[in-house]
This record gives structure tokens, C-alpha cells and sequence, in this order.
């Protein structure tokens, strides 16, 4: 992985708080260059989760990542660290 950070910011909306409590998602917004398995890597490592799943949606300069986690791992647990709910 080249680059260090590739997550610029997290999302916090009405919407996407549901998500994080009933799909187990988090949302971040990254820079468009940046891949799945880059993103997924860079999530496990930066909050010790692991992913089951990273869809993306392609905007005019940035990317949004949807991150599943496993069952196991607690969306809102990572949530709450980041200071969103």
C-alpha cells in the first residue's frame, strides 16, 4: 500500500447511523485513486475489525465506501470511538 491515509473522513448522517446499527456498516469517504482491497486493509488496520464487505459509489472527486464488518465486530462499537453516536 502506497499511500498511508487513505481514509479522509467518516460520514455521519440520520441514514447512515441506521445503517450502522442495523447492517453493521460504516461509511468513509476516501480519495477516487484508492481500491477495495486498499480500503479494506486500511479499515482492519486502523480500527483491528475485519470486513466482509466493501462497496463503493464513484463521485466527482472523492469515493464513499460502504464497509460491511463481520458478525463478529460491532459497527456502532467503531462508532462510538469515532466519536459519532
Amino acid at each position: 500500500m502506497g499511500r498511508t491515509i487513505i481514509l479522509e473522513k467518516v460520514k455521519s448522517t440520520e441514514k447512515i447511523v441506521r445503517q450502522i446499527e442495523a447492517e453493521n456498516v460504516l461509511v468513509f469517504v476516501c480519495d477516487r485513486a484508492v481500491n477495495k482491497a486498499e480500503i479494506k486493509a486500511e479499515v482492519e488496520l486502523l480500527f483491528d475489525v475485519e470486513v466482509a464487505k466493501v462497496r463503493t459509489h464513484t463521485l466527482k472527486n472523492k469515493k464513499v465506501a460502504y464497509v460491511k464488518l463481520k458478525p463478529d465486530f460491532v459497527a456502532a462499537d467503531v462508532a462510538v470511538k469515532l466519536g459519532l453516536m
